[in-house]
Parts: C-alpha cells; sequence; structure tokens
C-alpha cells in the first residue's frame, strides 16, 4: 500500500515540477504589436526550449520513477 502511495507522489511531483518549469521562468505574456497582426499578448521569442530534457530532466527522472513503483507493485 506504501509503494503505491508513494509512486503516486512521485508522479504527481514531477507533473507539478515540469508545470512549474513551463510556466514558472518567463512572463506568459507580453503585449506589443506584431508585423504580422495588429495587437498580440504572445511574448517575443516564445520558443519551445522550455520543453528540452535539460530543463525538465528531475520531472521526467521522478514521474519515471513513480511510474516504475507503480508497475513494480502491479506485477506483485
Amino acid at each position: 500500500m506504501w509503494t503505491i502511495l508513494i509512486g503516486a507522489i512521485f508522479v504527481i511531483c514531477g507533473i507539478l515540477l515540469l508545470c512549474r518549469e513551463a510556466l514558472g521562468r518567463r512572463p506568459l505574456s507580453d503585449p506589443h504589436r506584431s508585423p504580422l497582426s495588429e495587437r498580440t499578448l504572445e511574448p517575443r521569442g516564445q520558443g519551445v526550449r522550455f520543453l528540452g530534457l535539460t530543463r525538465n530532466w528531475l520531472g521526467v527522472a521522478m514521474i519515471a520513477a513513480g511510474a516504475a513503483l507503480l508497475l513494480l507493485v502491479s506485477f506483485t
């Protein structure tokens, strides 16, 4: 029973770490005029670098450890 709880906590904490990394380090909106449209809230230079494994390794590792614990319990 404790293994299931610990595995679930690892998965939830890993997801929260991924969310914190995606939302926490840059502004979510930047009102300005775009050359292609009138006004936009999209931040300038918004890329997908925040999805890289180098920034999210801890969250991915926690999710993998939690999933491994949950799979271990399900097969025993």
